[in-house]
């Protein structure tokens, strides 16, 4: 066994405790574990839970027909990377999209506003650490952007395309930066989507980042626990669709 790889156990990977077949090739992933089980009890149809390992939940069931799963991720990029490489590496996933929540940085976004991620910048190492001596440039899958772009032409809110910024460091007090990233196009903070393009990448699958802007770095504007759920519903939808497209 070469570094990296990891063996499989009859019962699932380290992190996941689930059994070949169990999860479908399309994926909804968001990072709390009571958001991917909302997301199985009233946006999927018959879902099964499938993996609780460490209390990250995970279930599968149908959307419009068509098997669709969804797994917790936990927070940061180093979680997100753990789960997305096992189920694209020893499940059959195929495709992945984060379903989140984000930061808006210019005034331009405003809070319950909808951010597709068409890039992330990240001060993770994981974008220099793949390739030696190359800084990748993390980027989704274009098919699955351009079908989410589709999807959200139908949605009333409104919608950003654009570069997100994958921090590290949840409490970052670094106004300097933000103004920098500001200036060179990025919508939003989070802590994710960069982890996520890295792993499709290494993996050959595809991934993008659909997320609810639930607060603002300029403004202080944020939603309430209840109301993010009520505004995630419109995420939702654009991801879902942006999965099932050529399926």
């Amino acid at each position: 066994m070469t570094p990296g790889q990891v063996s499989r156990p009859v019962t699932g990977t380290p992190h996941i405790a689930a059994r070949p077949g169990d999860f479908a090739p399309i994926v909804l992933m968001p990072g709390d574990p009571r958001r991917a089980r909302r997301i199985a009890e009233t946006f999927l149809q018959d879902a099964r839970q499938v993996t609780d390992v460490r209390g990250i939940l995970g279930y599968t069931g149908s959307h419009r027909g068509v098997s669709m799963s969804v797994l917790a991720s936990g927070m940061g990029i180093p979680s997100v990377t753990i789960y997305a490489t096992e189920l694209f590496r020893h499940y059959g996933v195929r495709r992945i999209v984060r379903v989140g929540t984000a930061g808006a940085i210019p005034a331009s976004v405003s809070v319950r506003d909808v951010v597709i991620a068409s890039a992330a910048h990240t001060d993770s190492s994981l974008s220099r650490v793949l390739i030696d001596g190359v800084t990748l440039a993390l980027a989704p899958s274009y098919r699955l952007l351009r079908a989410a772009a589709d999807a959200a032409e139908k949605e009333p809110t409104a919608v950003h395309i654009g570069p997100v910024f994958s921090s590290d460091h949840f409490y970052l007090d670094r106004p300097a930066l933000f103004d920098a990233l500001e200036r060179r196009g990025t919508l939003a903070v989070e802590m994710e989507a960069a982890g996520l393009y890295a792993v499709a990448c290494a993996e050959g699958a595809e991934a993008l980042a659909v997320l609810t802007v639930s607060d603002h770095l300029r403004t202080g504007e944020a939603l309430t626990a209840e109301e993010r759920e009520t505004d995630f519903d419109r995420t939702l939808r654009i991801a879902a669709s942006a999965l099932l497209t050529d399926v």
